[in-house]
């Protein structure tokens, strides 16, 4: 089982003119030690007008800086929102980021989480589904044919050789975020790897890996030509303290996540910049919500997290990505999962 480390970039109020500058550098630190001390992956999301929880837009910047400052650490699209970018750009920056790594980029594509990030690019949710397949079908050609045309329903280009073609051959491994059974299940149809990015149990883990791997050998679905790519990857949140008890204290970076992810997927953008979702989570952490979020986490004393980890592993989940419980990310927490063997 490989392990992975993901950032959305959370930055819950209040903040100084420098709080982005110094989220953005810590991250980087962070990521180059988790490269020394032998990380496999580590993912960078995409996401749009969402403040507090998530203050990466230009995820391709940002793992660019990565590729300088690592070696062996694979750098992973987690995801790219290829519904509110135009298929061209999808290509031409995956593969620049490629070459500049030296063929260290994963490749995942998703949706969007709604009509907050959607709407002002002009994309509606009941058609971003549609709009995702298509662009797919669009995108992969451009990384190996000189010459490549596409008329679809949302895109219609004439036929243009799209450079630089990427390092690795064909091109960077392909991968889905996943939200739900279903989407896994498409996932393997389509024989992409699943990110899955619920939060579920090593229990829940162990279906979700049965639909995936079942679907993958018997329902191909390819939806353009590229080779498959059989991974189910989880997120789970993370925090390493000698206690349970001090983990989960420790941990308030995690329930914000879940949190912040909740309240946009209910609420949108009403009035930017007026809100304050770290105000708003202080009650819901205290909630029976915010203690299921702790379920399926790797967050507690060395003890605990192994036998978690053991029981991911026993699922045949193939990659636990970590996200960090702490608001403010250290190095000792990347130190800390290392020594857990």
């Amino acid at each position: 089982m490989k392990f992975g480390i993901f950032y959305e970039h959370q930055l819950p109020r209040p903040w100084n003119e420098r709080s982005e500058y110094q989220l953005l550098q810590d991250s980087l630190t962070q990521i180059e030690l988790a490269d020394k001390l032998g990380y496999d992956y580590a993912w960078e999301v995409e996401h749009h007008f969402l403040e507090e929880y998530s203050h990466s837009s230009a995820p391709e910047v940002f793992l660019g800086a990565a590729s300088q400052r690592t070696k062996n650490i694979r750098l992973g699209h987690g995801v790219i929102q290829i519904t509110t970018n135009q298929p061209h750009r999808v290509a031409e920056k995956v593969a620049t980021l490629d070459l500049l790594s030296g063929g260290r980029v994963d490749l995942g594509m998703g949706e969007g989480a709604g009509p907050a990030e959607l709407h002002p690019f002009g994309v509606q949710v009941r058609s971003k589904r549609d709009r995702w397949e298509e662009s797919v079908k669009a995108i992969i050609p451009m990384f190996t044919k000189d010459s490549w045309e596409f008329h679809g329903e949302f895109h219609d280009f004439p036929a243009r050789n799209v450079i630089p073609k990427p390092y690795q051959k064909p091109h960077p491994p392909l991968w889905v975020a996943c939200s739900n059974i279903q989407t896994i299940g498409n996932a393997g149809e389509w024989g992409m790897g699943a990110l899955g990015f619920t939060f579920v149990s090593p229990d829940a883990a162990k279906a979700w890996v049965h639909r995936y791997y079942n679907n993958l050998l018997h329902h191909a679905n390819r939806l353009a030509d590229y080779p498959d790519n059989p991974n189910i990857a989880m997120v789970a949140g993370f925090m390493c303290a000698e206690t349970d008890e001090e983990a989960y204290e420790k941990a308030a970076g995690w329930t914000f996540f879940i949190f912040a992810l909740s309240y946009y997927g209910r609420k949108g953008v009403d009035a930017p910049g007026e809100g304050n979702l770290w105000e708003e989570f202080q009650d819901w952490q205290h909630s029976e919500k915010a203690q299921d979020a702790f379920k399926g986490a790797l967050i507690g004393s060395p003890e605990t997290i192994r036998k978690k980890l053991h029981q991911y592993q026993e699922s045949h989940v193939d990659q636990v990505i970590l996200v960090n419980g702490r608001v403010k990310v250290s190095q000792r927490a990347a130190q800390n999962v290392a020594t857990l063997g």
